[in-house]
């Protein structure tokens, strides 16, 4: 028998707890019956910050980002394809910093767009600057 890891749902904020061997079977929540999956970074805000990274037992990679900023709105469409990527051995998410302040004030965010990966809600590694798929995967990887 395979551990389970506790995954938050994308939709609801539910937990879930999956067994790791089923994590490529495309789990659903077992609240909102959603996929826990889809191939696309999790928008996060004050409200669920905390529970994804730190009730997830995958890491976590954050796109620290902001409506106005060039070099987010740039990586924006590589951060959706390495979500493809990286799934569902880990999570993405973008948060933004304009809507949460407080999150990019206590994390120290001084330039956007930042990644910052966490594991066991805990940041153990961060970038900043805008990469492409190719860059962001490697990155992500490389620190785990």
């Amino acid at each position: 028998m395979t551990e389970s890891l506790h995954i938050v749902c994308p939709h609801c904020d539910g937990i879930n707890r999956v067994p790791g061997d089923k994590l490529t079977e495309n789990p659903v929540c077992g609240k909102c019956k959603a996929s826990l999956f889809n191939a696309h970074p999790v928008e996060l805000n004050a409200g669920n910050f905390n529970r994804h990274i730190g009730r997830s037992d995958i890491p976590v990679l954050i796109d620290f980002w902001a409506p106005w900023c060039g070099p987010c709105k740039m990586m924006a469409p590589a951060f959706v394809k390495a979500a493809a990527l990286l799934e569902p051995r880990m999570r993405l998410a973008k948060l933004d910093t304009e809507q949460a302040q407080e999150l990019a004030a206590q994390y120290n965010i001084r330039s956007i767009p930042t990644l910052a990966l966490f594991k066991n809600g805990r940041e153990i590694a961060r970038q900043a600057g805008a990469m492409d798929v190719n860059g962001i995967v490697q990155w992500a990887r490389a620190k785990l």
